[in-house]
């Protein structure tokens, strides 16, 4: 999720660093950035936040890289597995861009802002990695333009995040007609010109909001007054992984790497193999008809015991340590559905829901069950 810095060089800083310490934010080095993991009121108060009413969040490290020109489309279509061709402007989708052996480069979201330009938002960490490849994958098809550090995005998430931007202190009333991945470039947010689209990275309805990164402080300070009148607050990095986590979103470095494919992440629903070829789409196709070996799942713990990214999972042997099967993507607290829980690859043969595996958590072997979907689905409510 974030872009990594050069050896001992200072952490960078989006423009809504004095607006975090301000709120008395707990500052960390977030894989070379200066983000706050959470604010006075702790991690559990975040994320329930969040949950019960609205979140702010600073994603000013993401990464915006615009194409435009005649064949931005055809550029896009073959970085990415996603059939780009179906949007209409004002519309965006969310897919992967893969090598040539299927392992997923980055995921990303793709926003039709025209007939000839489009926009993707890129996984911080790999903002360097993913320009050198759009660059060389691009070649003079179209223009390409890294706008990731004149750009400010803040995440408003929450089952009252579309009520409170309509509020006359946001006054922006025009989201709520938004739907699920659609996004308008002619609003303004706190007064300041701003493209709002109705994305997110919790599991709850909301919007992202990106605007000049001389105007985020502006509107960061007025999206978080507006969230605290809702019973919101600002919502740092801690309760961030917790949302996603309890909502089975993968994240980049963790789950997603150049070594997982999309089939096997559980993401086949982004691969339009029909759509024509695209890098990655021939080894996608051999891999899609030969059959996964192995699969992402979702798993929660039986017993006393929390996850973390890099410990061993094993076969039950009727409760009893079986083989080394795969190891620990994401794990952590669900705070919301009150379980330890966790994502790991394990192979086919032990991906089905119900199946028993042990987590060797430092030395402790704790039972943990497979489960189908994500962990937590929000109400549903009009759209």
């Amino acid at each position: 999720m974030t872009d990594a810095a050069a050896p001992n060089s200072p952490p960078k800083k989006t423009p809504l660093y004095e607006a975090h310490k301000h709120l008395g934010g707990k500052i960390i080095d977030f894989g070379g950035w200066a983000l706050p993991v959470n604010y006075g009121g702790g991690i559990l108060a975040e994320h329930a936040a969040t949950r019960q009413a609205v979140g702010v969040f600073d994603v000013s490290h993401m990464g915006e890289f615009h194409f435009r020109g005649p064949k931005a489309l055809d550029a896009v279509q073959n970085l990415v597995t996603n059939n780009v061709a179906r949007l209409t402007d004002g519309q965006a989708l969310y897919t992967v861009a893969c090598n040539e052996r299927g392992g997923i480069v980055d995921d990303l979201i793709v926003y039709r802002v025209a007939a000839d330009h489009y926009l993707a938002v890129v996984n911080a960490a790999n903002i360097a990695k993913d320009w050198d490849w759009f660059k060389t994958h691009t070649g003079e098809l179209c223009a390409l333009e890294d706008a990731s550090a004149q750009t400010a995005l803040i995440a408003f998430q929450g089952p009252t995040a579309l009520a409170t931007l309509a509020t006359p202190a946001v006054g922006t009333p025009e989201a709520q007609a938004l739907k699920s991945f659609e996004f308008r470039n002619d609003l303004h947010v706190a007064g300041k010109p701003a493209w709002v689209a109705r994305t997110g990275y919790t599991g709850e309805d909301g919007v992202e909001i990106f605007c000049s990164a001389s105007d985020a402080p502006s509107v960061f300070e007025a999206l978080v007054a507006a969230a605290a009148g809702a019973g919101g607050c600002a919502v740092g990095l801690g309760a961030r992984d917790t949302l996603r986590l309890e909502a089975k979103l993968p994240l980049y470095g963790n789950d997603l790497s150049d070594d997982t494919s999309p089939l096997e992440a559980g993401l086949g629903w982004v691969v339009k193999l029909d759509k024509g070829p695209f890098i990655g789409s021939a080894a996608l196709q051999a891999q899609k008809a030969a059959g996964i070996s192995r699969r992402l799942v979702g798993f929660e713990m039986k017993d006393r015991g929390i996850a973390r990214h890099g410990y061993a999972v094993l076969a039950s042997n009727n409760g009893g340590p079986g083989a080394p099967i795969g190891e620990v993507t994401s794990g952590g607290v669900g705070p919301t559905v009150g379980k330890n829980i966790g994502m790991a690859y394990v192979p086919l043969q032990h991906a089905a829901a119900g199946t028993a595996l042990l987590i060797d958590c430092r030395g402790k072997l704790v039972p943990a069950q497979v489960v189908d979907g994500p962990f937590y689905r929000r109400p549903k409510t009009a759209a």
